[in-house]
């Protein structure tokens, strides 16, 4: 087994979920992933965890679904009961068909997602993290080849976090202390105003002590106050999204609604998504990236929402580590991630301040707000 395997296996347990002797760890691990999950095992093995795994197919999900009818049952209890009991669960992505639940109705889907929604908040009260191992199907996503796509996830996986943790601390005080968010393109194709007052900003280092879930990581996101929202942004970099590629995506935003949408590739699941339910009008996240081990866009969002020189926006349900205590914010049963290029011919400013142009943060030493 490659080396990098077991490196990765350690990161995610000791790093990431930072597992101790009896925890009670549920493993969901994709029909590409078996080589991750026996090296998972392995540590989870000697840290004294208990382990409990469980399969994950899209395949087995497509015949699920398209066998089924459209009422579904929500939080059926043996599932509730799995993760009420765990103390964290560890998510082992890795397709073998990226495609798979693609003639599966977008109906189908959206009604398994709503009724998805209790098990998928109990999942994500535990220390949950979410991960991918590389398999060929992902690099034909990606259009790599199957060695250069694997040299490129361990380069965005074994990466020094405690030190891109210190340079993502300083983007947190950043929007943690500002009252108002904007992005804005030189082309003028986007311009997005936001409150983030009395939010908390998630530095996002890989690691559940970071409010991190996700290997890899390395973004700093918030929770706007998703009625302030307004203007129209533009998202540049085309994703695979419920099996489809969804290209150019633009959003018009009034008083935190989206209320005009288009997009030139995926404009249908586009409208699915928008559709799920109220909150799916709605932001629940901004992200700006910050790992630069993630240099080109694979079509999986679990990394290209980190690649520096870019900022995401989700529709749908925010996380609380980003809110005041005793207060929601914005609910869905929807969470959907969407991505713009801020490396060249745009900024984002906090309060009126450019904290970042053309991709470089104002402390480092090439920033220049000018733009020049």
């Amino acid at each position: 087994m490659d080396d990098r395997i077991h490196q990765h296996a350690s990161v995610l347990v000791d790093w990431s979920a930072r597992i101790t002797a009896g925890d009670n760890v549920v493993v969901n691990v994709a029909e590409g992933a078996h080589d991750l999950a026996v090296a998972v095992a392995d540590v989870l093995g000697e840290r004294g965890a208990s382990l409990v795994m469980t399969y994950n197919s899209a395949e087995v999900s497509r015949a699920y679904l398209r066998g089924h009818e459209t009422d579904f049952e929500p939080a059926p209890a043996h599932e509730r009961a799995l993760y009420d009991a765990a103390d964290s669960v560890l998510i082992l992505g890795g397709d073998r068909n990226t495609t798979a639940t693609a003639d599966v109705s977008g109906d189908t889907k959206q009604a398994a997602a709503q009724a998805n929604k209790q098990i998928r908040e109990a999942r994500m009260s535990t220390d949950w993290v979410s991960t991918v191992h590389p398999t060929r199907a992902l690099a034909q996503q990606a259009g790599m080849s199957y060695t250069q796509y694997q040299d490129f996830v361990y380069d965005a996986i074994l990466r020094d976090w405690e030190t891109l943790a210190e340079e993502m601390e300083r983007l947190k005080r950043c929007l943690d202390d500002g009252s108002e968010l904007r992005v804005v393109s030189d082309n003028g194709e986007t311009d997005l105003t936001m409150s983030i007052e009395h939010r908390t900003a998630v530095n996002s280092a890989a690691s559940v002590a970071y409010d991190s879930h996700n290997l890899p990581s390395g973004e700093v996101f918030t929770a706007p106050v998703e009625t302030t929202v307004s203007g129209t942004v533009q998202f540049d970099v085309p994703m695979v999204i419920r099996d489809t590629r969804i290209r150019d995506a633009e959003l018009t935003f009034e008083d935190g609604t989206v209320v005009d949408y288009d997009a030139t590739a995926g404009v249908e699941t586009l409208a699915q998504i928008l559709n799920t339910d109220p909150g799916a009008r709605q932001l629940g996240e901004v992200g700006i990236g910050m790992n630069r081990g993630i240099d080109q866009i694979t079509n999986k969002i679990l990394f290209d929402e980190k690649m520096g020189d870019t900022v995401h926006f989700a529709v749908g349900r925010a996380y609380d580590a980003c809110l005041p205590a005793n207060e929601s914010g914005n609910e869905s049963a929807v969470h959907v991630d969407l991505i713009t290029d801020i490396g060249s011919g745009a900024q984002i400013e906090i309060d009126d301040e450019i904290i970042q142009r053309n991709g470089r943060f104002k402390w480092d030493p090439e920033f220049d707000p000018s733009g020049v």
